[in-house]
């Protein structure tokens, strides 16, 4: 993008601290290099390779997960684990996360190394919080401390709200004390290729319209957040200090993690309080079909609302209402479009074009640019998935591992891609598939130029009943471990549990590696497909 395309800049790109374009940045393309070398290794041993892969023969390989509170941070580990086993995590490039996903993530990349050690020490430590009480989130002393934590935020200069409040609650509920962590901090855990580039999902949506209507795809890796649709992008240390035209005017100190991760634990209140909130829209809509079934229908626009309050009883559910209900429910921060004014050909962009799906894109004055504040909401209230920033043809994606663990529906939509005009494997279960789903599904739409191979593993229950490990079946004094409720009314797992029995945690780790372990030879046959995809393509010169 050059800087005819804001026509109230009067330099060029280079002198801005808004990085303008749609290129990569140098560290992350810096870091792919790198990776690379991980990535040609392992795929020579997962796929017992003759010779070593070329750099253009190596696929870019992306890990996938969606939210779900607490059950899809606890999921993120069991899948990673077989995937681990598998030595599949080397081959990948990326791993992408939204909602409970993102506590996992952000756990893991507070360590270097992560993915070169056992996961196992990992998985019991997250084990340890995810079993404690949570009651203690309220006492007297932590109020005091959340309180203390605000006043300290707002007076340097960041926009509080009740999704600060919700980000010190994740903090108290995943460690044992406060966490200094920061995202630009998880530069060291990619700084030598050794582990897959996190990428973060959020979106940007307005006042007085529902994210059917309006919303934006912000990402966030260790090196820079950015919007998608326009090209935007800044560094990571740099979010939430305030910009015009491109500048940074007031830099603000970066913001612990933990208060990034408050809009995920939003998702559970939201569910578990049945409060209507009309950015949050989740009425039915048929472009989307993978969103959690259990959580309440929100309204689609503030002048429709049907309000229908719930009132769990206990002194918990009164304070979290209380919380949400008198305090904004959006994170606020400052934007670093501000200033900024769309050249009309703009919106002509290929890129722009891409996520061109608001009603308000043929208005360039009611874009993001002239809002003084991000106003941003977790992904799960639009698509629970992370897969957008996967998309960017720049990217190159050519196989993309799909962990579902949404709760209700599991049947992954694909018409927003293709609405979008977005390369995308067609998705075609009959109505019977979609009763009895399997543990995993390979979508390869070869006839898509620039479609990536689907793997598609959906949240379930299926042979893991009868076997305990890939070929390995259960004694009938081990059925019972087997049964594992994900469905029914009673399940321990729905997204508003934010405590597990220890046993219902580790029966939970274990079907989800399982899942991954006995759908092995569906994970390497699209392995093998994207290198021998890339070998081609490099014999013809593409």
């Amino acid at each position: 993008m050059c800087a005819c395309v804001f026509p109230g800049l009067c330099c060029s790109s280079e002198d801005l601290d808004v990085r303008l374009g749609f290129d990569l940045c140098t560290e992350e393309q810096d870091f792919l290099c790198k990776r690379k070398k991980y990535v040609a290794a392992a795929l020579k041993k997962v796929l017992q390779l003759e010779e070593d892969l070329r750099d253009n023969e190596i696929p870019v390989v992306a890990i996938m997960t969606t939210g779900g509170g607490m059950r899809s941070l606890t999921t993120t580990y069991g899948s990673l684990l077989g995937l681990q086993k598998l030595n599949a995590i080397d081959c990948a490039m990326y791993l992408t996360g939204l909602s409970g996903t993102t506590w996992t993530m952000a756990n893991l990349y507070r360590d270097a190394d992560w993915s070169q050690k056992d996961l196992s020490g990992k998985i019991n430590e997250a084990r340890k919080h995810a079993t404690k009480c949570k009651m203690g989130s309220f006492a007297m002393e932590r109020m005091k401390y959340y309180n203390k934590q605000l006043c300290q935020r707002k007076q340097e200069g960041h926009r509080t709200s009740s999704i600060d409040l919700w980000g010190l609650i994740v903090e108290y509920l995943l460690h044992d004390g406060k966490d200094n962590h920061k995202l630009s901090d998880q530069r060291q855990a990619v700084d030598q290729g050794q582990n897959p580039l996190p990428i973060y999902l959020a979106i940007n949506v307005k006042d007085n319209y529902s994210t059917l209507d309006f919303k934006e795809w912000l990402e966030f890796t260790p090196y820079e957040v950015g919007l998608m649709k326009y090209g935007a992008f800044i560094r990571s240390e740099d979010f939430g200090s305030e910009f015009f035209m491109g500048r940074l005017m007031k830099r603000l100190p970066e913001s612990r993690i933990c208060y990034l991760e408050g809009d995920s634990f939003l998702e559970i209140v939201i569910a578990y309080l049945g409060t209507p909130q009309k950015h949050l829209s989740r009425q039915t809509n048929p472009l989307i079909t993978s969103f959690a079934e259990e959580e309440p229908v929100l309204p689609m626009r503030s002048y429709e609302q049907k309000t229908q309050v719930f009132t769990p009883a206990g002194p918990l559910s009164r304070a979290l209402r209380g919380a949400i209900t008198e305090r904004t429910s959006v994170a606020q921060y400052h934007s670093f479009l501000k200033g900024l004014q769309l050249h009309n050909d703009y919106l002509e962009n290929d890129k722009f074009c891409r996520w061109k799906d608001t009603v308000l894109d043929t208005s360039p004055n009611q874009l993001t640019e002239t809002a003084e504040y991000l106003s941003l909401v977790d992904t799960g209230f639009f698509i629970n998935t992370s897969c957008p920033p996967l998309l960017r043809p720049e990217r190159k994606v050519d196989v993309i591992l799909h962990l579902n663990y949404s709760a209700g529906s599991q049947i992954l939509s694909c018409k927003y891609y293709s609405e979008q005009g977005i390369p995308f494997p067609k998705v075609a279960l009959s109505e019977e598939e979609r009763k009895n789903l399997k543990e995993c599904y390979l979508f390869d739409d070869a006839e898509t130029p620039g479609a990536p191979i689907l793997l598609f593993f959906p949240l379930v229950n299926d042979t893991y009943q009868s076997y305990k490990a890939p070929g390995v079946k259960r004694s009938s004094s081990e059925m019972e471990e087997g049964k594992v409720d994900l469905t029914s009314r009673f399940s321990p797992y729905s997204t508003y549990s934010v405590t597990y029995k220890e046993q219902d945690y580790d029966q939970l780790v274990k079907l989800t590696e399982y899942n991954i372990l006995n759908n092995k030879h569906l994970i390497l046959q699209a392995l093998r497909t994207a290198v021998e995809r890339k070998r081609r393509h490099k014999e013809y010169g593409a």
